[in-house]
């Protein structure tokens, strides 16, 4: 029987918080995991030095947490998914009734790009939905910009305040529909003209193009093999699955790479493509999955004039 405010829910519980202080916090997370314990539940917790600091002063019985790494945790939406998915399969096989997380999620208040994790908040409450898990997603509101925090209060169906209460959320929003509506950020090199653009061009061409370039940046070879297999894999996409014409733009700096695939088709038809494994190579969605997996930033771009895929190695310059 699963324990606390999801006791008689079925699927993920998915909540987030919002504090303004170091109290707040600890408010909010320590009865969270300390109950977990009480109740014999796995709980799990992937948080920032700093809280993670927080909870092991405040919590007498901490070593019981199960702390996991929040860098390698986060560093990619995708990955994050194809971890966490992996530890619900192992937990509910052994019999959990209920799995606790709490976690620390990258937003631009940390320095991490915003659209990826967006999309990962609003995704995770259909890619969960099959585990026993109760997941809470704290924000500090000191730190974590005002678009972030609309964006959590769409992508959560439950809050939790510092004073123990537990609601539900009117202002939550169908993942599907906010995944497919919502319009992302552009990286600042797109101000400027590409250094390469082809219109319609095969995935060999966009792979040289690629190759072209790299030898202006800092980037290393790991880093340009992926943007290559991605450039690559976005430009079959759009030939296989969108209408032409089909624009492929390069732009780069010393410090990183972008490229943008546009077409004029309406995407991939499922919204949490490229966030799950694919194993189909006659669908959009294992290539793009694998990008999400190399790439710094990967984003899905729907609008009035067609589908655009956006895949950046190096560090990310987003501009909302």
């Amino acid at each position: 029987m699963r324990s606390g405010a999801a006791v008689g829910h079925s699927g993920y519980f998915h909540e987030t918080a919002f504090y303004g202080s170091d109290d707040e916090f600890v408010a909010i997370v320590i009865p969270f995991l300390s109950d977990g314990l009480v109740a014999g539940e796995p709980t799990l917790a992937a948080l920032s030095e700093r809280n993670e600091k927080l909870v092991r002063s405040a919590m007498a019985d901490s070593a019981n947490v199960t702390f996991m790494p929040v860098d390698a945790q986060y560093s990619r939406p995708a990955a994050a998914i194809k971890t966490y998915r992996s530890l619900l399969a192992e937990y509910t096989e052994r019999g959990a009734q209920q799995i606790r997380i709490v976690g620390d999620v990258p937003h631009p208040g940390i320095g991490a790009p915003w659209d990826g994790w967006a999309r990962y908040e609003a995704a995770i409450n259909h890619v969960f939905e099959a585990f026993p898990l109760w997941g809470l997603c704290p924000y500090d509101t000191r730190i974590t910009p005002s678009a972030v925090l609309a964006d959590v209060r769409r992508t959560h169906p439950h809050v939790a305040t510092n004073d123990g209460r537990h609601t539900a959320n009117d202002l939550f929003e169908d993942p599907t529909n906010l995944l497919v509506r919502r319009s992302t950020a552009y990286d600042a090199l797109e101000a400027g003209a590409p250094v390469i653009q082809l219109t319609n061009p095969t995935p060999a061409a966009a792979r040289h193009a690629v190759q072209a370039v790299a030898h202006t940046t800092r980037l290393g070879a790991d880093d340009v093999s992926d943007m290559v297999f991605a450039a690559s894999e976005g430009v079959t996409n759009a030939l296989y699955h969108g209408r032409p014409p089909i624009v492929f733009r390069l732009w780069a700096d010393a410090d990183h790479m972008v490229v943008t695939v546009t077409d004029k088709g309406r995407g991939p038809a499922n919204p949490f493509t490229g966030l799950l494994p694919a194993t189909s190579t006659s669908l959009a969605g294992l290539g793009l999955w694998i990008a999400h997996n190399v790439c710094s930033h990967v984003a899905l771009d729907r609008s009035d004039d067609g589908f655009t895929v956006r895949l950046i190695v190096g560090q990310p310059d987003l501009v909302a």
